[in-house]
């Protein structure tokens, strides 16, 4: 009879299947499935602080600099980011829920005759060009109309994303092929994103899985309905077991009681939204405390720190770190669960090794 993991094995075989072996970029994005994005840079967008762990010789930046040459695009899935180009099919055409006034369809109709005619445009031509003039913004301040209307446009995959400039999106028409009409290949690509989830962010506590394929419907919300019943089958289909009260998922193939995930010796420090730590819920599961992201709390309310990074070493995060760069040079600040570092030389040596490779990672080459 097969014993159950216990909550020690679902936290070995959770770290462990996720920090696989640096890989080429191509690979690594491929076996992430997709690598959440953020435009903060503290030291290093979350991005590049991601694919560090998981490319071999990865430094900031070379995610831009190559993406044009890669089969990825920007697009959404649970939330914004990079993914194979493959997995477009599965949310493309994307149906957004909130139908575009006739002025708008004109608009962007205008604007897509723009772009095709120039091959590729910065937001700033758009704007020069059509003057749309502001609107307010999902944050409740203000931005170039023009940005907003490329940006739906690019949602709704009428653009691309070709290159950045700078950090600022370049957008290319794009046509995508038409959906497979029925409710078989609906229930198909909703089967697939859900599998495209569990794969990257398991094993998973159940409200958690419930939470992502909610999240889905940004990534292709003409699938709401199908996307909940692969969700009910796909609690039938994943390994599960319970656990103080709780259930977890993760993929039949896979057993989180296997040698071939253990935990090593190198000290990591993590990405807010690194797959590892992205699932706050599994987060204080695992390590019975709670982080935070704490970049948009007013910061006399902090107790992170702007960007926190957890701080991962032999399979537990013990605290964090905040790395703000000033003048090319890191200035590391620690927090602790226990209060305090801990002692000895080991630790000591892990940490400094970690603060060496991410020098050399933001270094340009």
């Amino acid at each position: 009879m097969t014993m159950d993991p216990s909550l020690e094995d679902l936290r070995r075989y959770a770290v462990a299947r996720s920090l696989f072996t640096p890989t080429t970029l191509p690979a690594a994005i491929r076996r992430l499935g997709f690598v959440q994005a953020d435009p903060i840079r503290a030291p290093a967008r979350a991005q590049d602080l991601t694919l560090r762990h998981r490319v071999k010789d990865y430094r900031a930046g070379d995610l831009e600099s190559r993406y044009a040459r890669l089969a990825i695009d920007e697009d959404c899935l649970v939330n914004y980011g990079f993914l194979p180009r493959e997995h477009l099919v599965l949310m493309h055409p994307r149906q957004a829920r909130k139908a575009w006034s006739a002025e708008t369809r004109r608009k962007a109709a205008d604007v897509l005759d723009f772009v095709r005619a120039r091959g590729a445009v910065h937001p700033r031509e758009v704007d020069q060009h059509f003057a749309h003039g502001r609107v307010k913004n999902y944050w409740g301040g203000s931005s170039n109309a023009s940005t907003q209307l490329l940006d739906d446009m690019h949602y709704r995959g009428l653009l691309r994303v070709k290159r950045r400039d700078s950090g600022t999106r370049v957008y290319e028409a794009v046509a995508h092929p038409p959906a497979e009409d029925g409710p078989a290949a609906s229930a198909r690509r909703a089967q697939a994103l859900v599998d495209l989830v569990v794969r990257k962010y398991a094993p998973l506590p159940a409200a958690s899985l419930t939470y992502l394929a909610r999240l889905l419907g940004y990534g292709a919300p003409q699938l709401a309905a199908p996307i909940q019943a692969a969700l009910r089958r796909a609690r039938e289909q994943l390994a599960s077991c319970r656990i103080d009260g709780t259930v977890w998922y993760w993929p039949a193939d896979e057993n989180p009681r296997s040698r071939r995930y253990a935990f090593d010796e190198r000290l990591r420090l993590l990405a807010p939204f690194d797959p590892v730590v992205w699932d706050r819920r599994r987060f204080t599961l695992f390590w019975d405390w709670t982080y935070k992201f704490e970049a948009y709390t007013p910061p006399a309310r902090r107790q992170f720190g702007y960007y926190a990074l957890p701080m991962l070493w032999q399979g537990r995060v013990i605290g964090w770190a905040n790395l703000p760069a000033r003048d090319g040079r890191v200035e590391p600040a620690f927090g602790y669960v226990a209060g305090a570092a801990p002692r000895g030389a080991a630790f000591r040596g892990a940490l400094d090794e970690e603060l060496q490779r991410m020098v050399q990672f933001l270094a340009a080459r």
